[in-house]
């Protein structure tokens, strides 16, 4: 199957089980993918989280429900998975506007969002630049933080930790030890989801030959073939773009699958917010 075809089929699956307590790792494995790679796949292609759409899908046939039949709001409650009908009430409001007695009763306006059909521009309208390499084994050094992906964690905590490298100076450290065969810093996502699920180490290294340097740790990165994509413009912005362009152009046009190794966000020892700022994004394929 291909990368599109593969995540409409973890769609269906969302779709045909709204009323069970499926979970991220059920929903990944139907794209034979980690739950790490499958959560940035449709976040990237989406632009919404994956329980975001669960919990939006959910809250619009429960309202098309009290709308359209006699269900007590209690058993509606119970029906799409809240504990409690206050729970529901509230998160009912929030997406909706209105609580759903006042749907009952046929005051306001709801919003609906409908289920997902995947189209993926392939037409490249946009040229990216990249080329193909063979490297590895890679050893980089640097400082690992065990991160949750449950509810966009991550895109909370990994910022704060770039900031605290910054600040305190490990960045320019980083850069002093990186003698080896990629150059820059580092930012390196290690899916962990085998031995505890929706949770990655992340990693900013250098690579570096020899001895690891006082205060940091190691991780050996396996030879891979490698697409390198060049990114020119301020971050963050510059590399998210290209993040997407990646998902739904790249990789659904050039046969090549994620090998499921770690990929890399390196960055260069300029100014990040320059709008001529260059870094690359590194992804093992096969």
């Amino acid at each position: 199957m291909t990368l599109v075809q593969l995540l409409q089929k973890s769609i269906n699956y969302m779709e045909e089980n709204l009323l069970q307590n499926i979970s991220i790792e059920d929903i990944a494995k139907q794209a034979h993918t980690s739950v790490f790679h499958f959560q940035r796949m449709f976040t990237l292609l989406t632009d919404i989280p994956v329980a975001e759409y669960l919990r939006r899908r959910r809250l619009t046939l429960a309202a098309h429900e009290l709308s359209t039949s006699n269900i007590k709001v209690i058993d509606v409650a119970y029906k799409y998975g809240y504990d409690t009908p206050e729970s529901f009430s509230k998160a009912f409001k929030k997406q909706h506007g209105i609580s759903p007695r006042e749907v009952r009763s046929f005051r306001g306006k709801m919003k609906s969002y409908n289920r997902l059909v995947i189209q993926v521009n392939v037409k490249g309208a946009e040229p990216m630049q990249y080329k193909m390499v063979e490297k590895g084994p890679i050893q980089v050094v640097g400082l690992k933080q065990e991160v949750s992906c449950a509810n966009g964690e991550n895109h909370r905590v990994i910022p704060q930790l770039w900031d605290k490298v910054n600040a305190d100076g490990t960045g320019q450290t980083l850069f002093g030890v990186n003698d080896g065969a990629i150059k820059g810093v580092l930012g390196v996502c290690v899916d962990k989801s085998k031995t505890k699920a929706n949770h990655i180490d992340y990693w900013i290294a250098a690579a570096h030959e020899g001895e690891v340097p006082e205060g940091f740790s190691k991780l050996d990165l396996p030879s891979s073939k490698w697409a390198v994509f060049e990114v020119h413009g301020p971050m963050p912005d510059a590399i998210q773009k290209v993040w997407k362009l990646i998902y739904s152009e790249w990789f659904p046009s050039s046969g090549y699958e994620h090998a499921g190794t770690p990929d890399l966000e390196v960055y260069s020892e300029e100014d990040p917010y320059r709008e001529d700022y260059y870094s690359e994004i590194w992804i093992p394929v096969k």
